[in-house]
């Protein structure tokens, strides 16, 4: 019997990133996920705060050739791959000089929310997707993690609804508690667009661009929510939308690694 595919796609993971406990979290589980007998590969962003020489990241020439257009602006894909450090799992980087090079994820040096957050987002979101096409590898689940991940589930249910690599695949996302105040570029929606199949409406909880809206809109289009942090605040609307969903609560460290196992055996069964 062929293996499950589980994708991991975070904006963070130890050892290479760490800012909030979804990089930890990712850590723990891609290994004991894979020696379980799920086939695990992660995708996140090449940041330049990750040392590429450091991490032994190099370029995958044979996935190369792919942009990316935001707003009808062509944005190339550069492709970069390791080792999980312990692991045989595969990390592949998503990087592109204008949205990625600088040393710092999303503030600059005097701790100013960049700008253009939002296209380094759909940038992320779009060319996960594109990649993982490109990989001609179906995954059975797609597990995100943190909110610069938010509209993958929002562009598996509209852009790529109809695509056969994605035709079995079912979407988790996981919640944290907030971890920026500001809202988003008021440009958003107009940037988010991607294609035919995506219209306004497809991203009405986007409209408040606070980190409770991506958080709201990640869960309103996921098959499955879990509750990555112990405490959420502002949890009402977002309880709503989870409804009669699949949801796990918040697993402390003894429990989180099994539990998430069972979990994605139940999706998966």
């Amino acid at each position: 019997m062929e293996k499950k595919k589980l994708l991991y796609v975070t904006q963070e993971m130890d050892p290479y990133l760490v800012i909030s406990e979804a990089g930890n979290i990712v850590k723990r589980l891609a290994p004991f996920i894979n020696d379980s007998g799920i086939e695990v590969r992660v995708l996140m962003p090449r940041f330049g705060i990750i040392n590429e020489r450091r991490n032994r990241l190099h370029e995958v020439v044979r996935l190369s050739g792919i942009n990316i257009i935001i707003d009808d602006d062509d944005y190339p894909l550069i492709i970069k791959v390791a080792s999980l450090p312990g692991a045989r799992i595969q990390v592949y980087f998503l990087d592109n000089d204008e949205f990625f090079k600088r040393k710092t994820v999303f503030r600059d040096d005097d701790e100013k929310f960049f700008e253009d957050n939002v296209d380094r987002m759909v940038f992320f979101c779009k060319a996960t997707l594109e990649t993982v096409k490109k990989f001609g590898w179906h995954p059975n689940i797609i597990h995100c993690h943190g909110w610069m991940t938010s509209l993958i589930p929002v562009y598996m249910r509209t852009q790529f609804a109809k695509d056969p690599v994605f035709s079995n695949t079912k979407m988790i996302y996981s919640i944290y508690e907030k971890e920026f105040t500001e809202k988003l570029n008021k440009n958003f929606v107009k940037k988010a667009l991607i294609g035919d199949d995506i219209v306004e409406k497809d991203l009405a909880a986007f409209k408040e661009l606070t980190n409770e809206a991506l958080t709201l809109a990640g869960v309103q289009f996921a098959d499955a929510v879990i509750q990555g942090s112990e405490t959420i605040t502002d949890m009402p609307a977002i309880k709503k939308a989870i409804g009669k969903k699949p949801f796990l609560a918040h697993q402390d460290s003894d429990n989180l690694l099994e539990k998430y196992l069972d979990f994605y055996k139940t999706l998966l069964s």
